[in-house]
């Protein structure tokens, strides 16, 4: 018999995970708050309910794929949530990229119900992780993680070069993807620059793109990203949306920390004025678009 695993949010990330899953010959039992991704879950050979305290009643290991903290709290502990449910789920993994500190105070509070809590954060776009190529970053209690090896092994290996590493207790998931974020952010922003600004000297882009693939000036953004910043094709893979909100983050802890940090700040502001043109719910290869408005007539 198969095993089901819980899924709560079935957008861009969330389908992927789906679809590893289903891949691995585990049964998925989702929640989405839009109908229509309900109804694609259930396409896709997985069953969808109408709240998380029926997808908590079905499953013992759960994993969540939400925009923010906020939204996750609401979820394990708000009306009609994971809590509510007359049998709670036992493992709960959180790809969201959320908040460490309130992470970490979720996952002690669920730790007094004896769930536990692992803050599994993703370094890769939906694509990525629908070829099993993305990266887990998980917090929390080691034999949790251990337990959930065939989970991770499902989302993260398999046929891809993706892998999940462990890095000690609650909120160091959500730590280490701000970490990534910072320099994976300004290295897509620095590519975006760097296009246009060849395209500015006359070079050929996409010859350009190629010989930056090969040279000391390599990035992992050009991979995922060049051809789409070279095509126009702002299909969203991750959103610039959600990558502000990153950022804010990123800025937050930085803050608290006494660290400035001058290349975000200003990534920051190109991120605002990006959702501010319209751009928000683009992938976030979009950036190219406010680099080129900024070029002087």
């Amino acid at each position: 018999m198969r095993e089901k695993i819980g899924l709560v949010g079935v957008g861009l990330v969330g389908t992927a995970i789906a679809e590893r899953l289903l891949s691995a010959n585990f049964e998925v039992v989702g929640f989405d708050i839009d109908s229509t991704r309900c109804m694609h879950l259930e396409k896709l050979g997985g069953k969808a309910v109408s709240r998380p305290a029926e997808v908590a009643c079905e499953t013992d290991r759960l994993v969540l794929s939400l925009p923010d903290t906020h939204v996750v709290r609401q979820v394990v502990e708000g009306p009609k949530g994971i809590l509510e449910a007359k049998i709670s789920p036992t493992y709960i993994i959180d790809t969201t990229t959320g908040d460490p500190e309130e992470t970490a105070a979720l996952a002690q509070r669920l730790a007094k119900r004896g769930i536990y809590f692992l803050d599994a954060t993703i370094s890769g776009s939906s694509r990525q992780v629908r070829d099993g190529d993305a990266v887990f970053m998980v917090g929390g209690d080691k034999a949790a993680f251990e337990r959930c090896t065939d989970i991770f092994q499902a989302l993260s290996s398999a046929t891809g070069t993706g892998k999940a590493f462990y890095l000690g207790p609650s909120g160091n998931g959500s730590r280490a993807k701000l970490a990534s974020n910072l320099i994976l952010g300004l290295n897509r922003l620095a590519l975006a620059e760097g296009l246009i600004f060849a395209s500015k000297l006359g070079l050929e882009l996409k010859a350009f793109l190629e010989l930056l693939k090969v040279s000391p000036a390599y990035s992992a953004a050009m991979d995922t990203k060049g051809k789409k910043m070279l095509n126009g094709d702002f299909t969203p893979e991750s959103r610039i949306r959600q990558h502000h909100k990153d950022v804010s983050l990123i800025l937050k802890y930085a803050d608290m920390a006494g660290q400035e940090l001058p290349l975000s700040k200003v990534h920051l502001n190109i991120l605002k004025a990006a959702i501010a043109a319209g751009n928000g719910d683009m992938d976030n290869a979009a950036v190219i678009r406010e680099i080129e408005r900024r070029i002087k007539p």
